[in-house]
């Protein structure tokens, strides 16, 4: 796949950098521009991001980033099975327990909610940092979801990081998927509360929590677009054809966070060959 000519590999964090460093200088330049290419394209471009890990991963696949990368972005288009597997390797070549959140979320996206809540009451839960623990708070709570369990799902969700007033990278995230827990169990005044406070920590747009609570609120956008034919033309068929073309009913949004398995799962295939284990 092609590289753009401003890609020179440099812009790789300098761990990945080091781990690159076993293999020959020409080759460790090719990975690195793939790796790059994967990390600016996974958000806005997955299936591209995902084409770029596969060439890194042909190239070095017994380097652990960049099966860390090739499983960030398969887990990005949603082949969960390939993701675990590749989340697997990862962990095996470096024993790093980073991993465990987003391994038991796909367990979520192959259908196996069940798994997921063991993978949450496993030993290595209590070896992540705090932003992983309540990542895995998360995959937990949205597991519980899926068996169901919703008043558990919210229980869950209780926790010190929830209530506290320091904003964190996380803030926005858990504080949308308790107001979400809590609208579908009915609880919508409450629910009402927990989206505007995810509004005010989201700073960055993750979720969206302003759209979620505007819809509460009986809110409608109007496109900038009708409004104006409106204006100059009165009213006229032109405007009724632009506000019945602006116009339709949107699904309600679904929840954003860690909720893989709402979407249809792929069959599992996570028992396939590595291609580590060939070499085993």
């Amino acid at each position: 796949m092609p590289i753009p000519e401003d890609v020179t590999g440099e812009e790789i964090d300098k761990d990945v950098r080091q781990e690159l460093q076993s293999l020959p200088k020409g080759l460790a330049e090719d990975v690195a521009k793939n790796l790059v290419m994967v990390a600016r394209l996974i958000d806005e471009d997955p299936e591209g991001a995902y084409g770029y890990s596969r060439v890194a991963l042909r190239l070095a696949s017994r380097v652990a980033a960049v099966r860390e990368a090739a499983g960030f972005a398969a887990y990005a288009n949603q082949k969960y099975s390939e993701a675990l597997a590749e989340f697997r390797a990862a962990r095996r070549m470096t024993g790093n327990v980073d991993l465990w959140p987003v391994m038991a979320d796909c367990e979520r996206g192959l259908g196996r909610p069940e798994k997921a809540m063991e993978m949450a009451g496993a030993p290595e839960v209590h070896k992540l940092d705090k932003a992983g623990q309540v990542e895995m708070r998360l995959v937990a709570a949205g597991a519980r979801r899926d068996m169901g369990q919703i008043d558990a799902a919210i229980v869950t969700l209780q926790s010190p990081e929830l209530a506290s007033n320091s904003v964190q990278p996380w803030t926005a995230r858990l504080r949308y998927a308790y107001a979400d827990a809590l609208l579908a169990a009915g609880r919508e005044d409450e629910a009402r509360e927990w989206f505007a406070k995810a509004v005010e920590s989201d700073k960055d747009g993750s979720t969206d929590a302003s759209d979620r609570l505007a819809e509460m609120d009986g809110v409608e956008f109007v496109d900038a677009l009708v409004e104006d034919v409106l204006d100059e033309s009165g009213g006229g068929p032109e405007a009724e054809a632009v506000e019945a073309a602006a116009t339709f009913d949107a699904p309600a949004p679904e929840p954003v966070v860690n909720d893989a398995a709402d979407k249809d799962a792929p069959d599992d295939k996570s028992d396939v060959d590595d291609p580590d284990d060939l070499d085993d």
